[in-house]
């Protein structure tokens, strides 16, 4: 059963915007709220660079403790009718979090916490999480207020059917209008090892985007009626015109892997680029997560 909204936390500030976001999810769910705080030693709620601390046992968990009534405190606050439990565990935070994505409609994570590298654009946690997590995984960066429309990157292909979905789901919870963006450049194909022509119309091939976009929506606006749609063909590159885009939305939802990638990649070249530089929370929803839209 995924029945309750998971939330990662390590003391950092980054991780206590994840829990006002996690918050929100649960509430507009009418889910419980689960806090976990999985911790390594020495990166127990340290500042980076601190020189490493020799600390008992006793001490590792009156630390990770205080972190956890810390961030349940916050969530109590932000979210009053949402019934808060806490965790801590000893062991490796990506791995804590995906065994308990299993039971979760949610996992959200901040983009980076304590204990990280300061040039990294998003932390060790959310990267390992994103591509195994048994649920969406939404990661809490670039601005935090609700405001603006959802954003969901359409390609067509099978394996964003469950993106749309969710990005459908969440406007319609958030009370939010939809964009949905879908990118072009030249013709694709439509089957592996299809051959591209040489050389073709360019209001042919749009014409033909066009129906890819509208055919992948239909069932979806059926569903949620009273979503409002906006669709915004695009002649570009994917990833700039998703990442530009994240500058008016409120979220932005992408697949996982969509056409055109290599099988043994966890996460598409556009999932990462999003992940590392949207300008508003990602959400990442992986193919295997068709069930949880069902």
């Amino acid at each position: 059963m995924k029945n309750r909204v998971v939330v990662g936390v390590d003391g950092s500030d980054r991780s206590l915007d994840a829990v006002d976001l996690a918050v929100r999810e649960a509430a507009a769910r009418d889910l419980p709220l689960h806090v976990v705080y999985a911790y390594l030693w020495p990166y127990v709620a340290a500042p980076p660079g601190a020189a490493p601390v020799s600390l008992s046992d006793d001490a590792l968990r009156h630390d990770a403790e205080r972190v956890v009534r810390g961030a349940v405190e916050r969530a109590r606050t932000t979210g009053p009718s949402v019934e808060i439990t806490g965790e801590t565990v000893v062991g490796a935070p990506a791995a804590a979090l995906t065994d308990r994505s299993r039971t979760a409609a949610l996992v959200v994570v901040g983009d980076r916490g304590l204990g990280g590298f300061t040039g990294l654009l998003v932390g060790s946690v959310a990267v390992a999480l994103a591509p195994h997590a048994a649920c969406p995984v939404l990661v809490a960066r670039g601005r935090t207020d609700p405001t603006g429309n959802v954003l969901v990157g359409v390609d067509g292909s099978p394996a964003g059917e469950p993106a749309v979905g969710f990005a459908f789901e969440e406007a319609a919870l958030r009370g939010a209008d939809l964009t949905a963006l879908h990118a072009w450049t030249h013709p694709v194909r439509a089957e592996p090892g299809d051959m591209l022509p040489l050389v073709y119309d360019p209001a042919q091939v749009r014409a033909g985007e066009e129906r890819v976009l509208a055919e992948v929506l239909a069932g979806w606006c059926d569903k949620y009626p009273d979503v409002t749609v906006q669709r915004r063909l695009v002649h570009g590159h994917t990833r700039q015109s998703l990442i530009g885009a994240t500058g008016q939305a409120q979220l932005v939802v992408v697949g996982s892997r969509g056409r055109g990638g290599f099988t043994g990649l966890l996460l598409g070249s556009v999932s990462q680029a999003v992940l590392h530089h949207a300008a508003c929370p990602v959400a990442i929803v992986h193919q295997t997560h068709a069930q949880i839209r069902s």
